[in-house]
Protein backbone atom coordinates (compact mmCIF):
# COMPACT_ATOMS: atom_id res chain seq x y z
CA UNK A 1 0.00 0.00 0.00
CA UNK A 2 1.41 3.62 -0.47
CA UNK A 3 1.84 5.90 2.17
CA UNK A 4 -0.83 8.56 2.97
CA UNK A 5 0.23 11.99 1.38
CA UNK A 6 0.49 14.69 3.88
CA UNK A 7 -2.48 17.92 4.39
CA UNK A 8 0.43 19.48 5.64
CA UNK A 9 3.07 20.58 2.86
CA UNK A 10 6.73 19.14 4.10
CA UNK A 11 8.36 22.58 3.72
CA UNK A 12 5.74 24.10 6.39
CA UNK A 13 6.68 21.21 9.25
CA UNK A 14 10.67 21.67 8.63
CA UNK A 15 10.32 25.21 9.24
CA UNK A 16 8.12 24.86 12.27
CA UNK A 17 10.33 22.34 13.97
CA UNK A 18 13.23 24.47 12.97
CA UNK A 19 11.68 27.81 14.94
CA UNK A 20 11.03 25.42 18.23
CA UNK A 21 14.53 24.86 18.27
CA UNK A 22 16.18 28.32 17.80
CA UNK A 23 13.14 28.76 20.46
CA UNK A 24 14.22 26.47 23.13
CA UNK A 25 17.47 27.06 24.99
CA UNK A 26 20.12 24.31 24.58
CA UNK A 27 20.82 23.67 28.09
CA UNK A 28 24.13 22.08 28.27
CA UNK A 29 25.41 19.33 31.32
CA UNK A 30 27.67 21.67 32.93
CA UNK A 31 31.21 19.08 33.04
CA UNK A 32 31.55 18.63 36.78
CA UNK A 33 35.30 19.40 38.11
CA UNK A 34 36.99 15.99 39.26
CA UNK A 35 37.96 16.89 43.14
CA UNK A 36 41.72 16.18 44.34
CA UNK A 37 40.32 15.15 48.02
CA UNK A 38 37.13 13.16 47.99
CA UNK A 39 34.42 14.31 51.17
CA UNK A 40 35.41 10.98 52.89
CA UNK A 41 39.40 12.45 52.60
CA UNK A 42 40.37 9.60 50.08
CA UNK A 43 42.67 10.81 47.38
CA UNK A 44 40.94 11.20 44.03
CA UNK A 45 44.16 10.30 41.76
CA UNK A 46 44.85 7.62 39.64
CA UNK A 47 48.18 6.37 39.16
CA UNK A 48 49.36 4.77 35.66
CA UNK A 49 51.70 3.97 33.37
CA UNK A 50 54.13 2.91 36.26
CA UNK A 51 57.06 0.56 34.76
CA UNK A 52 59.25 0.10 37.72
CA UNK A 53 56.86 -2.44 39.72
CA UNK A 54 59.53 -3.94 41.49
CA UNK A 55 59.99 -1.24 43.75
CA UNK A 56 56.77 -2.68 45.34
CA UNK A 57 57.95 -5.68 46.14
CA UNK A 58 60.94 -3.59 47.81
CA UNK A 59 58.85 -2.91 50.55
CA UNK A 60 57.01 -6.16 51.30
CA UNK A 61 55.34 -5.61 54.15
CA UNK A 62 53.84 -2.11 52.96
CA UNK A 63 52.80 -3.71 50.39
CA UNK A 64 50.56 -6.72 52.33
CA UNK A 65 49.17 -3.88 54.30
CA UNK A 66 47.98 -1.64 51.70
CA UNK A 67 46.21 -4.70 50.03
CA UNK A 68 42.30 -5.32 50.08
CA UNK A 69 41.60 -7.45 53.09
CA UNK A 70 40.54 -10.26 50.55
CA UNK A 71 43.37 -10.28 48.99
CA UNK A 72 45.41 -10.43 52.23
CA UNK A 73 43.25 -13.43 53.32
CA UNK A 74 44.41 -15.23 50.43
CA UNK A 75 47.45 -14.77 50.43
CA UNK A 76 47.62 -15.48 54.12
CA UNK A 77 46.52 -18.52 54.06
CA UNK A 78 48.22 -19.59 50.80
CA UNK A 79 51.58 -18.96 52.70
CA UNK A 80 51.04 -21.16 55.10
CA UNK A 81 49.99 -24.13 53.23
CA UNK A 82 52.66 -23.34 49.97
CA UNK A 83 55.03 -23.77 53.71
CA UNK A 84 53.59 -27.04 55.22
CA UNK A 85 53.56 -29.03 51.90
CA UNK A 86 57.38 -27.41 50.86
CA UNK A 87 58.24 -29.07 54.45
CA UNK A 88 56.37 -31.87 53.99
CA UNK A 89 57.62 -32.92 50.77
CA UNK A 90 61.44 -32.26 52.19
CA UNK A 91 60.23 -34.50 54.87
CA UNK A 92 58.73 -37.47 52.73
CA UNK A 93 62.33 -37.33 50.60
CA UNK A 94 63.73 -37.64 54.14
CA UNK A 95 61.86 -40.53 54.87
CA UNK A 96 62.56 -41.86 51.56
CA UNK A 97 66.55 -41.57 51.30
CA UNK A 98 66.52 -43.02 54.50
CA UNK A 99 64.35 -46.03 53.74
CA UNK A 100 61.76 -45.19 56.19
CA UNK A 101 59.39 -46.23 53.91
CA UNK A 102 60.61 -50.33 52.94
CA UNK A 103 60.36 -50.59 57.17
CA UNK A 104 57.57 -52.69 58.50
CA UNK A 105 56.00 -53.05 61.32
CA UNK A 106 57.38 -56.45 62.50
CA UNK A 107 60.65 -55.32 62.28
CA UNK A 108 62.64 -53.70 65.07
CA UNK A 109 66.47 -53.26 64.60
CA UNK A 110 65.99 -50.78 61.98
CA UNK A 111 65.20 -46.90 63.03
CA UNK A 112 63.68 -44.74 61.10
CA UNK A 113 64.10 -40.86 60.85
CA UNK A 114 60.78 -39.68 61.76
CA UNK A 115 58.53 -42.70 63.51
CA UNK A 116 55.51 -43.33 61.32
CA UNK A 117 56.03 -41.34 58.14
CA UNK A 118 55.33 -43.65 55.47
CA UNK A 119 53.13 -41.63 53.04
CA UNK A 120 53.11 -37.90 51.80
CA UNK A 121 50.40 -37.31 53.83
CA UNK A 122 51.90 -38.46 57.09
CA UNK A 123 54.85 -36.12 56.25
CA UNK A 124 52.81 -33.41 55.74
CA UNK A 125 51.29 -33.91 59.14
CA UNK A 126 54.13 -34.06 60.73
CA UNK A 127 55.07 -30.77 58.99
CA UNK A 128 52.11 -29.25 60.28
CA UNK A 129 53.16 -30.73 63.78
CA UNK A 130 56.10 -29.07 63.85
CA UNK A 131 55.74 -25.56 62.62
CA UNK A 132 52.03 -24.65 64.61
CA UNK A 133 54.33 -26.80 67.88
CA UNK A 134 50.88 -29.50 68.08
CA UNK A 135 52.50 -32.54 69.23
CA UNK A 136 50.36 -35.37 69.11
CA UNK A 137 52.84 -38.35 69.87
CA UNK A 138 52.25 -40.74 66.90
CA UNK A 139 54.84 -38.76 65.11
CA UNK A 140 58.23 -37.77 66.37
CA UNK A 141 62.18 -37.52 65.74
CA UNK A 142 64.97 -39.73 66.62
CA UNK A 143 68.75 -39.70 66.71
CA UNK A 144 69.14 -40.86 63.65
CA UNK A 145 69.30 -38.93 60.89
CA UNK A 146 71.28 -35.75 61.11
CA UNK A 147 69.56 -33.80 58.10
CA UNK A 148 66.53 -34.62 60.04
CA UNK A 149 67.17 -32.76 62.86
CA UNK A 150 68.65 -30.00 60.49
CA UNK A 151 65.56 -29.73 58.46
CA UNK A 152 63.60 -29.71 61.68
CA UNK A 153 65.84 -26.52 62.51
CA UNK A 154 65.03 -25.07 59.46
CA UNK A 155 61.34 -25.28 59.60
CA UNK A 156 60.91 -23.55 63.36
CA UNK A 157 63.00 -20.69 61.94
CA UNK A 158 60.79 -20.34 58.69
CA UNK A 159 57.78 -20.65 60.81
CA UNK A 160 58.68 -18.19 63.04
CA UNK A 161 59.20 -15.73 60.32
CA UNK A 162 56.01 -16.54 58.68
CA UNK A 163 54.06 -16.12 61.54
CA UNK A 164 55.65 -12.79 62.72
CA UNK A 165 55.28 -11.12 59.09
CA UNK A 166 51.38 -12.15 58.20
CA UNK A 167 50.10 -11.66 61.86
CA UNK A 168 51.83 -8.38 62.02
CA UNK A 169 50.50 -7.36 58.77
CA UNK A 170 47.01 -8.53 59.98
CA UNK A 171 47.29 -6.31 63.04
CA UNK A 172 48.41 -3.59 61.31
CA UNK A 173 45.31 -3.69 59.09
CA UNK A 174 43.62 -4.24 62.06
CA UNK A 175 44.95 -0.79 63.62
CA UNK A 176 45.29 1.44 60.19
CA UNK A 177 45.01 5.12 61.55
CA UNK A 178 42.46 5.83 59.14
CA UNK A 179 39.42 4.06 60.65
CA UNK A 180 39.98 6.43 63.48
CA UNK A 181 39.68 8.64 61.01
CA UNK A 182 36.22 7.52 60.57
CA UNK A 183 35.01 8.95 63.87
CA UNK A 184 36.69 12.74 62.86
CA UNK A 185 33.52 14.60 61.11
CA UNK A 186 33.58 17.86 59.08
CA UNK A 187 30.43 19.95 58.44
CA UNK A 188 29.03 19.10 54.82
CA UNK A 189 29.60 22.97 54.02
CA UNK A 190 32.07 25.86 54.20
CA UNK A 191 30.85 29.14 55.42
CA UNK A 192 32.04 32.91 54.73
CA UNK A 193 30.17 35.49 56.66
CA UNK A 194 31.99 38.19 59.06
CA UNK A 195 33.80 37.91 61.95
CA UNK A 196 35.38 40.33 64.45
CA UNK A 197 34.50 42.83 61.40
CA UNK A 198 36.79 40.58 58.86
CA UNK A 199 35.16 38.31 56.33
CA UNK A 200 36.37 34.70 57.20
CA UNK A 201 36.86 31.39 55.80
CA UNK A 202 34.92 28.69 58.13
CA UNK A 203 33.92 25.23 58.49
CA UNK A 204 33.30 23.06 61.77
CA UNK A 205 35.28 19.79 62.74
CA UNK A 206 34.32 17.55 65.64
CA UNK A 207 35.34 13.95 66.88
CA UNK A 208 32.33 11.03 67.76
CA UNK A 209 34.25 9.68 70.21
CA UNK A 210 35.53 10.37 73.76
CA UNK A 211 39.41 9.41 73.59
CA UNK A 212 41.02 12.69 72.63
CA UNK A 213 43.21 12.75 69.69
CA UNK A 214 46.67 14.31 71.41
CA UNK A 215 48.46 17.42 69.39
CA UNK A 216 45.64 18.04 67.04
CA UNK A 217 46.64 20.42 64.19
CA UNK A 218 44.42 21.44 61.27
CA UNK A 219 46.22 22.54 58.08
CA UNK A 220 44.03 24.32 54.95
CA UNK A 221 45.00 24.47 51.35
CA UNK A 222 43.82 26.13 47.97
CA UNK A 223 44.06 23.67 45.39
CA UNK A 224 43.58 25.59 41.98
CA UNK A 225 45.21 25.86 38.58
CA UNK A 226 47.56 28.12 37.67
CA UNK A 227 49.68 29.63 34.96
CA UNK A 228 53.21 31.61 35.54
CA UNK A 229 53.87 34.62 33.61
CA UNK A 230 56.19 32.48 31.75
CA UNK A 231 53.00 30.17 30.00
CA UNK A 232 53.62 27.14 32.11
CA UNK A 233 50.63 25.37 33.45
CA UNK A 234 50.59 23.96 36.62
CA UNK A 235 47.03 21.81 37.22
CA UNK A 236 47.36 21.03 40.91
CA UNK A 237 48.79 24.28 42.72
CA UNK A 238 48.89 23.94 46.59
CA UNK A 239 48.55 27.17 48.48
CA UNK A 240 48.91 26.86 52.35
CA UNK A 241 46.33 29.53 54.19
CA UNK A 242 46.64 30.19 57.96
CA UNK A 243 44.68 29.58 60.97
CA UNK A 244 42.90 31.99 63.27
CA UNK A 245 44.29 30.49 66.36
CA UNK A 246 45.23 32.69 69.50
CA UNK A 247 48.03 30.37 70.31
CA UNK A 248 50.44 30.90 67.71
CA UNK A 249 50.35 27.55 66.43
CA UNK A 250 47.81 25.34 64.27
CA UNK A 251 47.16 23.02 67.68
CA UNK A 252 43.26 22.39 68.93
CA UNK A 253 41.62 21.01 71.70
CA UNK A 254 40.02 18.43 70.15
CA UNK A 255 37.41 17.81 73.03
CA UNK A 256 33.82 19.51 71.37
CA UNK A 257 33.20 20.80 68.24
CA UNK A 258 35.00 23.64 67.14
CA UNK A 259 34.59 25.91 64.01
CA UNK A 260 37.95 26.53 62.38
CA UNK A 261 38.21 30.03 61.26
CA UNK A 262 40.43 31.03 58.70
CA UNK A 263 40.59 35.19 58.17
CA UNK A 264 40.73 36.50 54.58
CA UNK A 265 43.21 39.38 54.39
CA UNK A 266 45.70 40.10 51.59
CA UNK A 267 48.38 36.74 52.22
CA UNK A 268 44.96 34.65 51.11
CA UNK A 269 43.76 33.59 48.09
CA UNK A 270 40.36 34.40 48.35
CA UNK A 271 41.44 37.71 49.22
CA UNK A 272 40.11 39.20 45.52
CA UNK A 273 37.11 36.88 45.67
CA UNK A 274 33.58 38.22 45.82
CA UNK A 275 30.20 37.21 46.25
CA UNK A 276 29.30 36.83 42.55
CA UNK A 277 32.92 35.39 41.46
CA UNK A 278 32.71 32.16 43.84
CA UNK A 279 30.44 30.03 41.47
CA UNK A 280 32.69 30.94 38.93
CA UNK A 281 35.79 29.88 40.77
CA UNK A 282 38.21 26.53 39.58
CA UNK A 283 39.41 26.06 43.34
CA UNK A 284 38.77 23.87 45.89
CA UNK A 285 39.71 23.94 49.56
CA UNK A 286 41.31 21.01 51.16
CA UNK A 287 41.08 20.88 55.02
CA UNK A 288 43.68 18.05 56.99
CA UNK A 289 43.00 17.71 60.41
CA UNK A 290 46.20 15.84 61.90
CA UNK A 291 46.78 14.16 65.80
CA UNK A 292 48.19 11.25 67.73
CA UNK A 293 45.30 8.43 68.91
CA UNK A 294 45.17 8.60 72.44
CA UNK A 295 44.71 4.79 73.51
CA UNK A 296 47.12 3.52 70.94
CA UNK A 297 49.60 6.44 69.89
CA UNK A 298 49.21 5.78 66.33
CA UNK A 299 49.10 9.02 64.10
CA UNK A 300 46.04 9.84 62.54
CA UNK A 301 44.70 12.16 59.73
CA UNK A 302 41.05 12.92 58.58
CA UNK A 303 40.65 15.11 55.32
CA UNK A 304 37.87 16.55 53.42
CA UNK A 305 37.51 19.25 50.79
CA UNK A 306 35.08 21.91 49.76
CA UNK A 307 34.14 23.20 46.12
CA UNK A 308 33.15 26.34 45.16
CA UNK A 309 29.63 24.94 45.06
CA UNK A 310 29.88 23.82 48.76
CA UNK A 311 30.75 27.27 50.61
CA UNK A 312 27.80 29.44 51.61
CA UNK A 313 28.31 32.85 51.40
CA UNK A 314 26.66 35.09 54.16
CA UNK A 315 25.98 31.92 56.47
CA UNK A 316 26.59 31.26 59.92
CA UNK A 317 27.42 28.07 62.27
CA UNK A 318 24.13 27.56 64.60
CA UNK A 319 25.49 26.68 68.11
CA UNK A 320 25.26 22.94 69.23
CA UNK A 321 27.02 22.91 72.39
CA UNK A 322 24.86 23.98 75.66
CA UNK A 323 24.75 23.64 79.53
CA UNK A 324 22.84 21.04 81.25
CA UNK A 325 23.14 20.23 85.09
CA UNK A 326 26.71 21.32 85.24
CA UNK A 327 27.64 19.16 82.02
CA UNK A 328 28.50 20.61 78.43
CA UNK A 329 25.99 18.47 76.25
CA UNK A 330 26.37 18.67 72.07
CA UNK A 331 23.67 18.17 69.88
CA UNK A 332 24.97 16.52 66.55
CA UNK A 333 21.94 16.70 64.57
CA UNK A 334 22.51 20.81 64.12
CA UNK A 335 26.76 19.89 63.65
CA UNK A 336 25.86 20.95 59.79
CA UNK A 337 23.01 23.54 60.03
CA UNK A 338 23.69 27.09 59.40
CA UNK A 339 21.90 30.43 59.46
CA UNK A 340 21.70 33.09 56.69
CA UNK A 341 23.32 36.17 58.19
CA UNK A 342 24.27 40.23 57.14
CA UNK A 343 27.48 39.96 54.94
CA UNK A 344 28.95 41.87 52.43
CA UNK A 345 29.07 40.92 48.60
CA UNK A 346 31.98 42.45 47.60
CA UNK A 347 35.76 40.89 47.91
CA UNK A 348 37.73 41.34 51.07
CA UNK A 349 40.18 43.40 49.06
CA UNK A 350 37.50 45.96 48.23
CA UNK A 351 35.98 45.77 52.22
CA UNK A 352 39.25 46.80 53.41
CA UNK A 353 39.47 49.63 50.39
CA UNK A 354 35.95 50.51 51.10
CA UNK A 355 35.29 49.73 54.86
CA UNK A 356 32.07 51.83 54.92
CA UNK A 357 30.31 48.94 52.72
CA UNK A 358 30.11 46.95 56.43
CA UNK A 359 28.96 49.47 58.04
CA UNK A 360 26.17 50.02 55.40
CA UNK A 361 25.50 46.04 55.56
CA UNK A 362 25.29 45.71 58.78
CA UNK A 363 22.97 49.52 58.93
CA UNK A 364 20.68 47.50 56.25
CA UNK A 365 20.44 44.46 58.40
CA UNK A 366 19.24 46.23 61.80
CA UNK A 367 16.55 48.15 59.62
CA UNK A 368 15.44 44.68 57.49
CA UNK A 369 15.69 42.99 61.55
CA UNK A 370 13.78 45.96 62.69
CA UNK A 371 11.18 45.47 59.50
CA UNK A 372 10.17 41.76 60.14
CA UNK A 373 10.00 42.43 64.45
CA UNK A 374 7.68 45.19 63.57
CA UNK A 375 5.34 42.97 60.91
CA UNK A 376 5.60 39.97 63.19
CA UNK A 377 4.27 42.30 66.53
CA UNK A 378 1.91 43.57 64.08
CA UNK A 379 0.60 40.13 63.02
CA UNK A 380 0.46 38.73 66.76
CA UNK A 381 -1.78 41.82 67.51
CA UNK A 382 -4.26 41.43 64.42
CA UNK A 383 -4.43 37.39 65.59
CA UNK A 384 -4.93 38.48 68.90
CA UNK A 385 -8.10 40.77 68.00
CA UNK A 386 -9.45 38.08 65.69
CA UNK A 387 -9.09 36.02 68.79
CA UNK A 388 -10.57 37.99 71.24
CA UNK A 389 -13.61 39.12 68.45
CA UNK A 390 -14.32 35.64 67.95
CA UNK A 391 -14.61 34.84 71.40
CA UNK A 392 -16.87 37.70 72.00
CA UNK A 393 -19.20 36.36 69.16
CA UNK A 394 -19.12 33.17 70.60
CA UNK A 395 -19.93 34.47 74.41
CA UNK A 396 -22.70 36.84 72.64
CA UNK A 397 -24.30 33.20 71.54
CA UNK A 398 -24.33 31.54 74.02
CA UNK A 399 -26.47 34.40 76.10
CA UNK A 400 -29.83 32.85 77.19
CA UNK A 401 -33.01 34.23 76.14
CA UNK A 402 -35.51 36.32 78.28
CA UNK A 403 -38.69 33.78 78.99
CA UNK A 404 -41.80 35.82 79.62
CA UNK A 405 -44.05 34.34 82.25
CA UNK A 406 -47.72 34.72 81.04
CA UNK A 407 -50.66 34.61 83.68
CA UNK A 408 -53.48 31.80 83.52
CA UNK A 409 -56.15 34.61 82.64
CA UNK A 410 -54.18 35.69 79.78
CA UNK A 411 -53.65 32.48 78.40
CA UNK A 412 -57.89 32.16 78.79
CA UNK A 413 -58.49 35.23 77.01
Amino acid sequence: MLARKSIIPEEYVLARIAAENLRKPRVHDHQRKARFVAKSGACNVAHKNIREQGRFLQDVFTTLVDLKWRHTLVIFTMTFLCSWLLFAMMWWLVAFAHGDMDIKDNVKNPEPCVTNVKSFTSAFLFSIEVQVTIGFGGRMMTEECLLAITLLIMQNIVGLIVNAVMLGCIFMKTAQSHRRAETLIFSRHAVIAVRNNRLCFMFRVGDLRKSMIISASVRIQVVRKTVTPEGEVIPIHQIDIPVENPIESNNIFLVAPLIICHVIDKRSPLYEISYSDLSTQDLEVIVILEGVVETTGITTQARTSYIAEEILWGHRFVSIVTEEEGVYSVDYSKFGNTVKVAAPQCSARELDEKPSILIQTLQKSELSHQNSLRKRNSMRRNNSMRRNNSMRRNNSGLIMPKVQFMAPEQIDT
